[in-house]
């Protein structure tokens, strides 16, 4: 298991450790870079912050659509971060690309 709550940036060694757990529980606490700004909420993006944004070039979706066979889920989700509302636009594109949201009273077997 990967366990990183906060992750500003995909380097090698993370993406070697990533690659050989069997579940990953990842840092999904903002969607976008701005979202913060967007919905006026703060001023800090999420780079500011030490967190990669889920969407757009370069986010959690696209490199963790990288990593094959491993069980993906976001931790450490933002309450501004729209994948919260389960019927969103958003929860919709993390399910088809296979990665899970967390929730209180998850249970992980391995």
């Amino acid at each position: 298991m990967y366990y990183s709550p906060g992750l500003g940036e995909f380097e090698p060694h993370v993406m070697r450790a990533m690659e050989a757990a069997d579940c990953l529980l990842v840092d999904g606490t903002f969607w976008t870079d701005d979202e913060m700004i967007c919905q006026k909420a703060g001023i800090k993006r999420a780079q500011d912050m030490g967190h990669l944004a889920q969407s757009g070039p370069g986010g959690m979706i696209e490199t963790l659509n990288t990593i094959d066979n491993t069980r993906k889920i976001l931790i450490h989700i933002n309450n501004t971060n729209p994948i919260l509302d389960e019927d969103s636009q958003q929860r919709q594109i993390l399910d088809q690309a296979g990665i899970e949201v967390s929730y209180d009273g998850l249970e992980i077997e391995l």
